[in-house]
């Protein structure tokens, strides 16, 4: 029998699809995981680069130290929760995981929505001054919204990483799909290892076509079609002789 027909084999037995180790319990554990880390760096990175991006005092070198935080490897610092029975006991494993995951999440948010604040034209941010808005006013109709596509990259980025990595979290005894990865690595069983990455790899396009998806619905119309006539522009004609069409 081929790999493939063994794996088939494991995704069609049913002791898989149920129990507190099935492949339902341990999806929604991932789910349940990834959002919340998720939801935190929003808060705490994107909030951090909106009030930075606003202000533009210190952006630079709060966006580089999150960047050089990114070096610390994600296995590493779940290691040093794992350590501590305090945290790495809390909620199943679920506390060190959240606390090691939410690291990684933050700087792409805070990256991506301070330099989305920054892009806004200063001209159309001295309009909305001159019609007389507030600078809270400025920053929740003007700024916020014109920074959404940059904000939401971010997110979509962090998310992603938060899917694959979130694995990880089986080495502080958390029940996530992992569990059929790391227990088949240790077991030397690929059948289930590869069963587990396949289970890992589909939540991870949901969660890009979600995001993918919202990012669409959040995107003012105006930044929509601006987008759309600048991915048809590679469609059109080009003018002979070089010139610029008026």
């Amino acid at each position: 029998m081929s790999f493939l027909a063994h794996v088939f084999g494991w995704f069609t037995t049913s002791g898989n699809w149920s129990g507190s180790q099935g492949i339902p319990v341990l999806f929604w554990n991932q789910i349940k995981l990834v959002v919340a880390v998720v939801l935190t760096a929003v808060a705490l990175g994107g909030g951090l680069g909106v009030v930075l991006g606003h202000t533009g005092r210190g952006g630079l070198v709060a966006v580089n130290a999150a960047n050089a935080f990114r070096a610390v490897p994600t296995l590493a610092l779940l290691t040093l929760l794992a350590i501590q029975p305090s945290i790495s006991l809390k909620w199943g494993g679920f506390l060190a995981s959240w606390i090691a995951l939410t690291a990684l999440a933050i700087p792409p948010i805070l990256t991506n929505t301070y330099v989305g604040m920054r892009e806004v034209d200063p001209d159309v941010r001295d309009a909305a001054k001159g019609m007389g808005l507030s600078g809270g006013q400025v920053l929740r109709t003007v700024e916020a919204p014109l920074a959404v596509p940059f904000v939401m990259a971010g997110v979509r980025t962090a998310s992603i990483e938060v899917v694959a990595t979130s694995t990880l979290a089986a080495y502080v005894s958390y029940s996530d799909l992992g569990t059929y990865v790391i227990s088949g690595l240790n077991e030397n069983n690929s059948v289930v290892a590869f069963s587990g990455a396949l289970l890992v790899a589909a939540l991870a396009g949901l969660v890009a076509f979600l995001l993918t998806t919202l990012t669409r619905v959040l995107t003012p119309r105006p930044l929509r079609r601006r987008r759309a006539v600048r991915a048809g522009d590679t469609a059109l004609p080009q003018p002979v002789g070089g010139t610029q069409p008026l």
